[in-house]
């Protein structure tokens, strides 16, 4: 994509605006990397949260959902939206209840879509083989799926702490991502 002159002007304008809240984002980052060290420091009790986030997001849906059934009863989808809301909402409650079985279904969950993810970003690589890269798509996939892997045989055991460290990382990341971009856009780079 090649920037108009009227677009890398907006661009400049933008990122201009930004500068002056560099400090926001060197404070959110160092937000985000302490209750990463935290979350680190307690993989228990990050997996836990992140079960109640997802408990929390898919009572949310199950409830927009519900809702929603009531909307379109004239399309004669009636029924099926509000099976959707309701098992939805019932996962939500399950999280709530038990989150240590949750953690364990989405950890398989999560297992199974790294190992299939892999797999097919492996597919893809080899597919374009002759084009720039496409070794590196290779790598990456067999890692992804070896990861995969390597959660699927410790199952489920290793549900009470593999989303805490999932969570965990994710934050440290975010939070050094957040500090860097706060001092670039102090620096002017």
């Amino acid at each position: 994509m090649t920037l108009t002159p009227d677009m890398s002007q907006t661009l400049k304008e933008h990122i201009g605006e930004l500068r002056s809240k560099w400090g926001w984002f060197v404070a959110l980052g160092i937000v985000m990397l302490i209750v990463g060290v935290i979350a680190l420091g307690n993989l228990l009790l990050a997996t836990v949260a992140s079960v109640y986030l997802v408990g929390f997001m898919m009572l949310i849906a199950g409830g927009f959902e519900i809702v929603q059934a009531f909307g379109v009863k004239s399309w004669g989808g009636f029924f099926w939206w509000l099976l959707g809301g309701l098992l939805y909402a019932i996962g939500g409650i399950i999280a709530f209840t038990n989150p240590l079985l949750a953690s364990a279904v989405l950890t398989l969950l999560l297992a199974a879509s790294l190992v299939a993810s892999g797999v097919v970003r492996a597919w893809i690589g080899y597919k374009h083989w002759s084009a720039k890269g496409s070794g590196w798509i290779i790598t990456a996939a067999i890692i992804t799926a070896l990861c995969g892997l390597v959660i699927a045989i410790g199952w489920p055991t290793n549900s009470l702490w593999v989303l805490g460290m999932f969570l965990a990382i994710d934050m440290i990341f975010q939070g050094w991502t957040a500090i860097a971009l706060g001092f670039a856009l102090k620096s002017g780079s």
